[in-house]
């Protein structure tokens, strides 16, 4: 009697799929730290570690943080014909769980041992749908040698934690502004049209020195023995 009272408004599914996680982890002995950039491996792991823990307490880093982990999950999920918008609602939502927004992303050093990972809802397919009708979906699941849809999640989470130490290592090294600019000095070089070999002069110069626009410009001249471009180039 009580269900012949019960109105239907609706009938759909959500997105949010925390009982589909996916945790991929990495973990070695803190000493194996060491990348050449100045930093020891045991001020790497500690700053490393509070740099996430930031992330775990702050709003306003956990935004960021974890934009940077969908950078990485969303180009794999978009390669292989996944819908991304309903796998970053259900990942931000799931870093919401407790009611404060916080990192999909953690870290501990515990007796030498340097342990990093991620835990996130990733619903996902490898059959029907743009899986099956798009030809570069269908090239990128046979580069990654077709794999099941539990080998997909496992890949793409995978994706989303190298994503987020890449960044993390930047930030607690040599700063991720560095990067923007060898960047933004390789587009230069590209619009003037430099050689391979003018490219290496030009970016060895500028590892001890300000990457600006006209700096660029003025070394390339230098470089090829020019006083000019004799390209027209879209200054940013």
């Amino acid at each position: 009697e009580a269900e012949k009272n019960v109105q239907v408004v609706m009938c759909i599914l959500s997105n949010y799929t925390p009982e589909c996680l996916v945790r991929s982890e990495v973990s070695c002995p803190v000493a194996e730290l060491e990348d050449g950039s100045g930093v020891s491996p045991e001020e790497f792991a500690t700053k490393f570690k509070r740099a996430v823990r930031i992330a775990e307490i702050e709003p306003y880093r956990a935004t960021t943080h974890n934009k940077g982990i969908m950078n990485g999950i969303d180009a794999v999920v978009i390669a292989t014909g996944n819908d991304f918008r309903a796998i970053e609602a259900a990942c931000h939502t799931y870093a919401s769980r407790s009611g404060h927004y916080t990192s999909l992303s953690h870290c501990e050093v515990k007796d030498g041992i340097f342990r990093f990972w991620i835990e996130v809802p990733l619903a996902l397919g490898t059959v029907g749908g743009l899986t099956t009708l798009h030809p570069l979906v269908k090239f990128s699941l046979e580069m990654l040698d077709k794999p099941s849809a539990t080998e997909l999640m496992s890949i793409i989470a995978s994706s989303g934690l190298a994503q987020n130490f890449a960044a993390l290592r930047a930030l607690v090294t040599t700063g991720i502004q560095k990067g923007h600019m060898k960047m933004h000095l390789l587009n230069i070089l590209n619009q003037l049209e430099a050689t391979e070999e003018e490219k290496a002069i030009i970016v060895d110069h500028f590892k001890h020195n300000t990457v600006s626009y006209s700096a660029a410009v003025q070394k390339f001249c230098e470089v090829r023995g020019i006083e000019k471009p004799q390209v027209t180039l879209k200054k940013p």
